[in-house]
């Protein structure tokens, strides 16, 4: 199930490029974020109203708040660096190096979260590294 949700994120991030280039034409890219934020906010909590999720509130520890407010800082600051990239370059270019994410994430998971470095994470990464590369230059 956790691969057919990742290949539905794949596919989604790639439409929210194509819809966000189109979108941000003639605007602020920081206006187009907020406006996106919006969204994603009223969705978001929709959900958690709709499953029933809302009831765990009070149940998330200090260090759940300390780690998921900084994830939103770092998820806005991405947002935002990402949509004045999309409005100023080519989608084309400006996904690929926005998705090298995935490299920098595995660097981070194997020195702050101690997971496992194994020759086919080093392989897998290089590869992406490299095939970021080739689509920028």
């Amino acid at each position: 199930m956790w691969i057919l949700l990742a290949i539905a994120s794949a596919f989604f991030a790639a439409l929210t490029s194509i819809l966000a280039k189109i979108g941000i034409e003639g605007m602020s890219s920081n206006l187009a974020t907020a406006i996106r934020t919006v969204v994603v906010l009223v969705m978001a909590w929709a959900i958690v109203f709709i499953s029933g999720a809302h009831s765990g509130i009070h149940n998330i520890t200090q260090k759940s708040w300390l780690f998921l407010i900084l994830s939103g800082i770092a998820t806005g600051l991405s947002w935002l660096c990402y949509f004045k990239a999309l409005q100023l370059g080519d989608a084309s270019r400006v996904v690929p190096i926005d998705k090298f994410s995935v490299v920098i994430t595995m660097v981070l998971a194997f020195t702050i979260l101690g997971e496992a470095m194994t020759a086919k994470t080093i392989v897998g990464g290089a590869l992406i590294t490299l095939g970021t590369f080739v689509l920028i230059l």
